[in-house]
């Protein structure tokens, strides 16, 4: 009842309380992963270089559930907050017609690698068909009710990790900091916009990269182009280069350790929240930045206290354990089909590599082999926008991936730069809404590294990022939906 009250007070200039605090918390947050999740040399200010295969992403939400007037869009919200969500919580929906984990290979699959050795490729499949699911069908649906319960207004999505995964930069250390600045995060934007925070890692099978061209050329040299370590080398030789489907199985057991990592993170104790001053990193600890999150965490170990003399037990799993999900685009197929199984509880598929796959901007089109393997997924599916989406294509790949309007199954990942947003967005919003689409709407702030550091990094100016975090706030505000509910 106090978060519900908080929530919905109103400041004096008549704004939502919440969407205050959200609008201060997030540009904090994402400061937070910006200074934190680079190397500690290069983390002396806030433009600070992420590496160009560790790119940094920080994401956050925000449902299209709501109604243009400010007014009705309140009044939904908070009853959306009281009604009850069992019409969509635990119900898997339908599967779709027509539909088999391998009717892709009927479709033009775009973004996919050549593989000369056919048996080699047939023998790694027939691998990953025999091992274990890197993560479960139960999981998968807490993970949708979470993401349902966030487009009806009791929620908000965080998502954070790697640009790509590599092999030879896999240690626990790397999973460990990635974790802790994420739960930072969700700490800072939990007790600021006080709702519950959905934790996912952009971690665990975040290895392929689409590429705009299928060659690279180097001093007149012509090689194929990197495209993950999951299936071939970033060195430039002819050998590093050539597509090795046995690199998928080496990728597959990077995923377990590292999900093993994570796990063992949230429900072994480090997520306890009374360690919140042990999650500072060690080389911010003077900085700007993690003054202020001591300065928060200073104030949630008063609010422990005060609980603990209260009678409150927070020694109970809410304080001391913390749901953890991954996510990665769904690009190489092979893999993913491999890791598809059916849930004995259900009989839907999912797949198992992740709680949540999405579709990139280079492989939603309709017809084509990635919508035709995502549709028949009881996962929660991602779809990747630009400036370049037509709001009628929108609406049928939403209607495509979730014919039966499912809260919680489609989430739109907006990436289009901070002016962009303000003339490009407004119509897909509308299109979305005209047409009563359930969706969660993330910004994408992290893309468009075009500032050459002296180490040779590629990145993003800070005020870019935070720029277009504040664009996507406000063209919410403008259409009277709410970032991050």
């Amino acid at each position: 009842h106090f978060q519900k009250d908080t929530v919905h007070s109103r400041d004096p200039t008549g704004q939502d309380h919440a969407m205050v605090m959200l609008r201060r918390a997030v540009p904090l947050a994402a400061a937070l992963l910006w200074c934190m999740a680079v190397e500690p040399r290069k983390a002396a200010g806030f433009v600070a270089p992420a590496t160009g295969r560790r790119r940094s992403h920080v994401r956050c939400s925000a449902p299209a559930s709501c109604t243009t007037s400010r007014a009705r869009t309140l009044g939904a919200t908070r009853a959306a907050r009281r009604a009850p969500v069992l019409a969509v919580l635990g119900s898997p929906g339908v599967q779709a017609t027509n539909w088999t984990p391998e009717s892709w290979r009927e479709k033009e699959a775009k973004q996919l690698p050549t593989y000369a050795d056919e048996a080699k490729l047939k023998a790694a499949e027939a691998k990953l068909r025999k091992v274990s699911p890197l993560v479960f069908a139960g999981e998968i649906r807490s993970m949708q009710e979470q993401l349902a319960k966030a487009t009806l207004g009791q929620g908000f999505l965080l998502m954070g990790g790697d640009c790509a995964e590599s092999f030879d930069e896999f240690n626990v250390d790397h999973v460990r900091d990635t974790f802790r600045v994420i739960l930072q995060m969700a700490l800072v934007l939990t007790f600021g916009g006080t709702v519950p925070v959905i934790k996912v890692g952009r971690m665990a099978g975040q290895f392929a990269k689409p590429r705009s061209e299928n060659t690279e050329t180097v001093d007149g040299v012509e090689l194929p182009s990197y495209r993950g370590d999951n299936i071939n080398s970033e060195a430039f030789t002819a050998e590093s280069r050539e597509p090795d489907p046995q690199r998928m199985v080496d990728a597959y057991y990077q995923c377990a350790q590292t999900l093993n990592i994570l796990r063992a993170f949230s429900y072994g104790g480090y997520a306890d929240i009374s360690r919140l001053h042990a999650w500072n990193l060690d080389f911010v600890e003077t900085t700007s930045m993690g003054s202020k999150y001591r300065q928060l965490a200073d104030k949630v170990d008063e609010s422990l206290r005060f609980m603990k003399a209260i009678g409150v037990n927070t020694e109970s799993d809410t304080f001391t354990q913390a749901q953890f999900f991954t996510a990665h685009e769904c690009l190489l197929l092979p893999y993913e089909q491999a890791l598809t199984r059916m849930d004995s509880t259900t009989g839907r598929w999912y797949d198992c590599s992740a709680h949540m796959v999405w579709i990139g901007e280079r492989t939603r089109q309709l017809d084509c082999a990635h919508v035709e393997f995502c549709r028949g997924l009881g996962n929660p599916i991602g779809i990747k926008i630009s400036d370049k989406c037509d709001p009628a294509e929108l609406v049928t790949l939403c209607q495509t991936l979730n014919p039966n309007n499912i809260p919680g199954r489609i989430t739109i990942i907006v990436r289009m730069g901070a002016e962009k947003l303000y003339t490009n967005f407004p119509p897909l919003i509308r299109a979305i809404q005209r047409e009563g689409l359930s969706v969660l709407w993330i910004s994408d702030p992290v893309h468009g590294n075009t500032i050459k550091v002296e180490s040779g990094y590629k990145t993003r100016d800070f005020e870019a990022i935070r720029a277009e975090l504040r664009a996507f706030f406000d063209v919410h505000d403008q259409m009277g939906t709410h970032p991050g509910w």
